[in-house]
C-alpha cells in the first residue's frame, strides 16, 4: 500500500521533542523525509536517528529559530538534502507568562519573535523556491500542491489571562496564515494554522513538579502547570482531559495529506470539544 507522503521532504521546527517530534515521526511514516530541528543537538540527532532505524530518511538543522539566518539555514537544509520541500511545519515555541502589569519588553518581544517573527522568515526562505517550481510545473501542465502548517493555539483564538504576549502573538499567526493563503493560492501552496488546546507537553504538565524550568538561550523560564490548574482546565474541555502529542500531530496531519489539497487559509482547534 502506498504512503500518502512518499517521496515529499517535510521540515518540522522544534522536532526534537513533545509534539513536533510526534508530528516529524507521523510524516515520516506516511512516507516524507524530514528535517529535524531543535536548540539542542542531541533530542535533534535521537529523532534523525529514531527515523532512520525505521527505514526512514533525516537530516537534522539545530539551532534557535530566532537567529536570523535560521530561516535560510533550515529551508537550504531541505533543498541542499533532498532537492525538493514540500511541507513546511512551524511548530517551534514556548510561553512566557505574566499579567500585563508585570510583563516586561523582553517578555513580549521574545514570544513574538519566536511565534510570528520566525516563522515569517522560514516562510519568506521558501518562497521564491515555491514560486520557482509551481511556474516550471504549470507549463509543464502539471499540478502539485505543497502545504505549510502554522501552529497556533486556543490562546490566539480566544485569548488567556496571563499570555497577554502568547494569545496575541498566536493571533498573528493565523493572520499571517490567512494572508500567505491569499498570495500562495496561485503556487498550489496551501496554507492553514492548527490551533492547540490542552496538550499533555514538558510546558503544561503538572507532573513537571513546581520550580520547573527550561533553558532558552542561557535563560530559564518556568514551565507546568499546578495540579489545580491541570483540574481546571479538564473541566472546561468537553473530552474531560488534556489531549496528547500524537493526538495533537494528527491535527497537523490533516493539512498534509492530499485530502486538504483544497484547502487553505483555515484555522483548527484541535481542544478535545473546547471552542
Amino acid at each position: 500500500m502506498s504512503k500518502k507522503l512518499e517521496g515529499q521532504v517535510a521540515i518540522v521546527s522544534g522536532s526534537g521533542r513533545g509534539i513536533g517530534r510526534e508530528i516529524a515521526l507521523k510524516l515520516h511514516r506516511d512516507g516524507a523525509a524530514v528535517v529535524i530541528n531543535d536548540l539542542d543537538a542531541a533530542p535533534a540527532e535521537e529523532v534523525v536517528a529514531e527515523i532512520v532505524a525505521e527505514g526512514g530518511r533525516a537530516v537534522a538543522c539545530v539551532g534557535s529559530v530566532t537567529d536570523e539566518d535560521f530561516g535560510d539555514r533550515f529551508v537550504k537544509a531541505a533543498l541542499e538534502t533532498y532537492g525538493r520541500l514540500d511541507i513546511i511545519v512551524n511548530n517551534a515555541g514556548y510561553t512566557w507568562d505574566n499579567v500585563i502589569q508585570k510583563m516586561t519588553d523582553k517578555q513580549w518581544e521574545d514570544i513574538f519573535d519566536v511565534h510570528v517573527t520566525a516563522p515569517f522568515r522560514i516562510l519568506r526562505a521558501a518562497a521564491n523556491y515555491f514560486r520557482e517550481v509551481a511556474k516550471q510545473e504549470a507549463e509543464s501542465g502539471h499540478e502539485v500542491f505543497r502545504k505549510v502548517v502554522n501552529i497556533s493555539s486556543v490562546s490566539g483564538v480566544m485569548g488567556n489571562p496571563g499570555q497577554a504576549n502568547y494569545s496575541a502573538a498566536k493571533s498573528a499567526i493565523n493572520g499571517l496564515t490567512k494572508a500567505l493563503a491569499k498570495e500562495w493560492g496561485r503556487y498550489k501552496v496551501c496554507v492553514n494554522s492548527v490551533a492547540f488546546g490542552l496538550i499533555e507537553t514538558r510546558l503544561t504538565s503538572a507532573a513537571a513538579g513546581a520550580g520547573a524550568t527550561i533553558d532558552v538561550g542561557g535563560r530559564e523560564i518556568k514551565v507546568g502547570i499546578s495540579e489545580q490548574m491541570a483540574k481546571n482546565a479538564a473541566t472546561l474541555i468537553p473530552m474531560g482531559r488534556a489531549g496528547t502529542p500524537e493526538e495533537a500531530a494528527g491535527g497537523v496531519y490533516l493539512f498534509c495529506i492530499p485530502e486538504s489539497n483544497y484547502v487553505s487559509g483555515q484555522v483548527l482547534i484541535v481542544g478535545g470539544g473546547r471552542p
